[in-house]
């Protein structure tokens, strides 16, 4: 039996009608290759199930509770069967044929193991496409106010403005293509990750095997992640994703590691705080919940 080019996976989480015009935009812009596009279900509780489970137009997978990002993608990497896996947000929308875009150029390149395109905003302006820098030199350079990865990367810290492909350490989960038969040699995502730093974990084990990963700017997929959240659910997010990078920097690095990675972030936490105090009291009492909250976390 011949494989399919590319297994296109949607997480969906009570987010139907976005995962919907999700899977409209593939079929309306992915042409010259072969694909299937696998929609696993996180425990949903709105009209997900009695919709998605009638579309003939995708491989639909119910479970019966929420295993977060990675552990459901691995649910949907197992059932497919293409030579690619490309993990595509729900939250999103093509908008050229980006797909056959980043599948002919890992076809071409057989040393690059992961591949991702640029994303942008619902009003085409560029947002955050992939990562650069290791969490400590992030850490630093966010204290320093971006000096180092502007000295290095020039305008192309998180995002692709140039017109070439460019090596980074970490494509953003939101549209991210891998080869199947790396997934094989480095097994999927850890399940130790429930949401946040498991891409970049995976991306890490990819790249100690000896792949490169690519941003390719030719692919071009808007993202509608941050439209509209609540201080208090960015403060929700924030502590989840100190959890995982915890996880993440114990894994790869060692605990000395990520102790100067939190040292560093409590002291961008406190800069903060300190100078918000006279310009702007809401922002202050922001960093002060967060700083609050990742204590009660220990963290």
């Amino acid at each position: 039996m011949n494989m399919l080019d590319v297994s296109i996976i949607i997480i969906n989480y009570n987010t139907c009608a976005m995962t919907l015009e999700c899977i409209d935009s593939i079929y309306n812009l992915t042409h010259g290759i072969s694909f299937e596009v696998i929609v696993v279900d996180n425990n949903s509780n709105d009209e997900s199930k009695s919709i998605l489970s009638k579309d003939p137009r995708i491989r639909y997978i119910y479970l019966s509770e929420n295993l977060g990002f990675g552990k459901a993608n691995n649910v949907g990497i197992k059932k497919s069967k293409g030579r690619y896996v490309f993990l595509l947000n729900s939250d999103t929308l093509l908008i050229n044929n980006a797909i056959k875009i980043l599948c002919d150029y890992l076809d071409e390149n057989i040393d690059v193991g992961a591949a991702g395109g640029n994303l942008f905003n619902i009003s085409h302006q560029p947002v955050h496409s992939f990562q650069r820098t290791s969490p400590l030199v992030f850490e630093i350079d966010s204290l320093l106010m971006g000096v180092i990865s502007k000295c290095l990367f020039g305008k192309n810290i998180d995002f692709n403005h140039s017109a070439l492909p460019l090596d980074v350490k970490c494509i953003v989960g939101a549209d991210l293509m891998i080869r199947k038969s790396v997934l094989d040699e480095t097994g999927a995502f850890d399940s130790r990750f429930f949401m946040y730093c498991e891409e970049s974990e995976l991306l890490h084990r990819i790249r100690d095997v000896g792949y490169r990963i690519i941003s390719n700017p030719n692919a071009r997929i808007i993202h509608l992640e941050g439209k509209s959240f609540q201080s208090d659910k960015q403060i929700d997010r924030i502590v989840l994703f100190r959890k995982s990078l915890k996880i993440y920097c114990n894994l790869h690095y060692n605990k000395i590691y990520y102790h100067a990675v939190n040292f560093v972030w409590n002291i961008n936490v406190w800069t903060r705080i300190i100078g918000y105090t006279i310009i702007c009291s809401d922002k202050k009492q922001y960093w002060e919940k967060i700083k609050n909250r990742i204590k009660e976390a220990s963290i």
